[in-house]
């Protein structure tokens, strides 16, 4: 293992972390190896006048001086440089996968060195985030998909060795996991999809009426013995453009987010609206009497994040729907948040009515609209 070998190092690394710099307060490292070499130049000329006129030999008070000069030189360009050497250590640290190394030295002087160390710090942090990110993400998807192929292991050797029969209720349970497992392997395809940036629409004009009855129904069918009720009220006769499947996919997983956190036998209420001001379609899911608390609302939105059903239980789902929802939203220039309500938790889907080219994704108006709506 390489660990071990790298310790004595990065003790020595951290050893030198509070060490400041002599220097640093000029923003141009120019400015401070001009500064040195006037500074070194002065002290050797007064010493060497001084060495003179006490009649020591030439001979003798030059090399001296030059010697003084060198050290001062040398003294100060050694608090010049260290910030470099943290640097250069840091970096081997990280690449024998050690990302919690950071730079001390030099973060608060004004020069490029000074500019340097807070970027390498700042990268050093966003490759400790990623890390972990990856880390924790290897840890969710074998759990994820372990416990589905453990249950399909079971009842299919159950089955096999002639414990149970292959009636039609354990056929369904084992279908059940099946679905489980390519509705997350489906997560997944869209989740690396979502990472790469490798996502093309298939724009369309539809009505959107007719698109959340479509939607809806086959949520209801599965919904089962739940009893929930979904109520749409879309307000005049919307026609709007957008790639009908994201959309789709993007519906489908915020209502069945609401379904899953409502108890049973209550409602799930979509109402959808046109904001003519910005030119978008607004769609509130609202599920009555479960509320999210304020900070946790953006947390929902990453990756494997599970919501609570019930005080600690978690939802059992997967942790991707909402984020792989947000991506499609904002694959069409649109937002998803959660909008305070008294009555529940108020998912907000703001979609433009017309698709939006990329290159004017970012334009002021798009921009202001889309915050605004």
């Amino acid at each position: 293992m390489r660990a071990p070998a790298n310790r004595p190092r990065r003790r020595r690394l951290r050893a030198v972390l509070d060490a400041e710099r002599p220097i640093g307060l000029l923003s141009s490292l120019k400015l401070e190896l001009g500064v040195i070499i006037t500074l070194a130049t002065a002290i050797a000329f007064v010493m060497a006048w001084f060495l003179l006129k006490f009649d020591w030999s030439g001979w003798i008070a030059m090399p001296l001086t030059l010697i003084v000069a060198l050290g001062i030189t040398y003294g100060f360009s050694h608090g010049l440089i260290s910030p470099l050497r943290q640097i250069r250590d840091a970096a081997e640290a990280m690449a024998d996968g050690d990302y919690t190394v950071r730079v001390h030295t030099g973060t608060t002087s004004n020069d490029e060195v000074g500019q340097l160390v807070r970027s390498f710090n700042e990268m050093a942090e966003e490759l400790q985030h990623a890390d972990q990110q990856r880390r924790d993400m290897i840890a969710n998807v074998s759990h994820e998909l372990r416990t589905p192929v453990s249950a399909l292991q079971a009842m299919v050797e159950n089955m096999a060795d002639g414990v149970v029969d292959p009636t039609p209720a354990n056929l369904e349970s084992i279908l059940s996991q099946t679905r489980r497992l390519t509705d997350l392997i489906t997560f997944l395809l869209d989740s690396s999809r979502m990472e790469a940036g490798a996502a093309s629409l298939q724009i369309e004009r539809f009505n959107f009426a007719e698109f959340i009855d479509e939607t809806v129904e086959p949520l209801e069918i599965a919904d089962g013995g739940h009893a929930h009720t979904i109520t749409v009220q879309v307000d005049g006769d919307i026609e709007m453009e957008g790639d009908e499947n994201r959309l789709r996919q993007l519906f489908t997983n915020i209502i069945a987010n609401a379904l899953k956190h409502s108890a049973d036998g209550t409602d799930v209420l979509i109402e959808a609206h046109e904001n003519l001001d910005f030119g978008t379609v607004v769609t509130n899911v609202v599920n009555f009497g479960s509320q999210i608390p304020v900070e946790a609302r953006s947390d929902i939105f990453r990756r494997f994040v599970k919501g609570k059903t019930g005080p600690g239980t978690e939802s059992g789902g997967t942790g991707l729907g909402l984020s792989i929802a947000r991506w499609a939203a904002q694959l069409h220039g649109g937002s998803v948040r959660v909008v305070d309500d008294d009555r529940g938790t108020n998912f907000e889907i703001t979609l433009p009515k017309y698709h939006i080219a990329a290159e004017d994704a970012h334009s002021p108006r798009t921009s202001r609209g889309a915050a605004d709506a």
